[in-house]
């Protein structure tokens, strides 16, 4: 559980360069735990992972043409047809609704 509220965003965001000067003292707060330092760990590693591309895992052979296959077969949504409350509400299907204006 986080003692600190918001430890895991300020923390990664100090990671990342990315943290506003004014919450840098709540950051810095945070890596003094025990909790923090390991939200550190885990999030330095992330970004070593991400800036290295690769995690030491090979992807198997295949993977890429697998993965394209099951995301072709994919169902396509297709949009809604309007419900019969919506058709009823723009006048549609009424005799005479061609006349009213529409605001």
């Amino acid at each position: 559980m986080d003692t600190f509220p918001g430890l895991h965003e300020h923390i990664s965001a100090l990671s990342d360069g990315e943290l506003a000067a004014s919450e840098l003292e709540l950051a810095f707060a945070a890596l003094d735990t025990d909790a923090g330092r390991q939200v550190w760990q885990a999030y330095r590693l992330i970004g070593d992972v991400l800036r290295d591309g690769q995690d030491g895992l090979a992807i198997s052979t295949g993977f890429e043409a697998r993965l394209a296959s099951r995301l072709a077969a994919e169902a396509v949504p297709t949009p809604a047809a309007p419900s019969a409350a919506a058709a009823v509400a723009s006048g549609a299907g009424q005799p005479g609704a061609a006349a009213i204006p529409q605001r």
